[in-house]
């Protein structure tokens, strides 16, 4: 037994700790069956560095699919190839608007405590993706927002500018496994909006990434071939669209497509700081989402109401017998 997962056997009982421990037995019961497992990353993990655990689930197969913001793509490839150029800020909540102005100054983008410099991280992407976008328009093709960071990472342009170990980048562990990814809202991201210049100057066309509307149609293929046997888990870290998007492929196929022989998530955990409240569809408890067809009476269902950045990283662990 790895020393982590033994602490948490040990200490972690009860309340929120308790519900750590639960969820993380369930998702290695789960995958034990023969299910697959979503992960959807909302926030700024990517940031955060959950590459450090992230990247060898990916190695070991205990995560099929990812549903993530743009941000959160593009940031585990900022940190992979700018990550000595990042601030830290340990006193961010005592900062002036005078000081925040002069992080902007500097080109520092600031996510809460930490830092991403702009002409290192978002620039030195951007004529990259850019060529690529060019490319593929010339010949008339089409990819999604990640098949572009797949073919960057793939091509070794972006190995010139490596200042981690890519072991603990998640996107290079994808790539490598040619994992699916779901990007809802890509267009929400600093290269998405880089994006959305370029097609402004004339440099390139909107139709070259491919939208939201075709992830959907292609998440809905995906499940339906999947979601046999054991079925699909949907592990969800943090809230917002990287969650909310890909959980709905479910009522769409029963209640939109007519599929109803299509089984519900068979798994379901929410690592959130979002309090259950009046229309907070974050903080809904997952009891919720029975009557939206998502989940199931029998689901196993887990919300940990934490912080994220400290549980999933534990959670991971346990799950690699760190």
């Amino acid at each position: 037994m790895g020393a982590i997962r033994e602490f948490i056997e040990k200490n972690y009982l009860h309340f929120n700790s308790a519900v750590v421990k639960d969820a993380a037995v369930g998702y290695e019961d789960h995958l034990a069956s023969g299910g697959k497992m979503m992960i959807t990353l909302a926030g700024a993990m990517s940031t955060a560095e959950l590459g450090k655990t992230l990247a060898e689930m990916i190695r070991q197969d205990k995560v099929h699919i990812i549903s993530c913001t743009g941000a959160n793509l593009e940031e585990d490839v900022m940190n992979l190839v700018a990550h000595s150029h990042y601030e830290r800020v340990p006193h961010y909540r005592d900062l002036t608007p005078q000081e925040e102005q002069a992080l902007l100054d500097r080109g520092l983008n600031r996510v809460t405590d930490t830092c991403i410099p702009e002409h290192e991280a978002f620039r030195r992407l951007e004529s990259h993706m850019v060529d690529l976008w060019q490319a593929a328009e010339s010949k008339g093709e089409r990819r999604f927002p990640h098949e572009y960071f797949y073919e960057a990472i793939r091509s070794g342009v972006l190995e010139q500018y490596y200042e981690i170990d890519p072991k603990d980048s998640w996107m290079v562990a994808a790539a490598e496994k040619n994992l699916p990814i779901i990007v809802p809202g890509w267009e929400d991201s600093t290269l998405g909006n880089i994006f959305a210049a370029h097609c402004l100057l004339g440099d390139t066309k909107p139709s070259t990434v491919k939208s939201g509307i075709e992830y959907m149609m292609w998440l809905a293929d995906w499940y339906t071939q999947h979601a046999t046997g054991t079925g699909i888990g949907f592990f969800q870290i943090g809230g917002g669209i990287a969650g909310d998007f890909p959980i709905c492929v479910v009522p769409m196929l029963h209640q939109d497509m007519g599929r109803g022989e299509v089984p519900l998530w068979a798994y379901f955990c929410q690592i959130s700081d979002s309090t259950t409240s009046f229309g907070s569809y974050s903080g809904a408890v997952p009891n919720e989402k029975i009557t939206w067809g998502k989940l199931g009476i029998d689901t196993p269902k887990y919300v940990i109401e934490s912080d994220a950045t400290i549980v999933a990283p534990l959670i991971f662990a346990w799950l690699l017998n760190m």
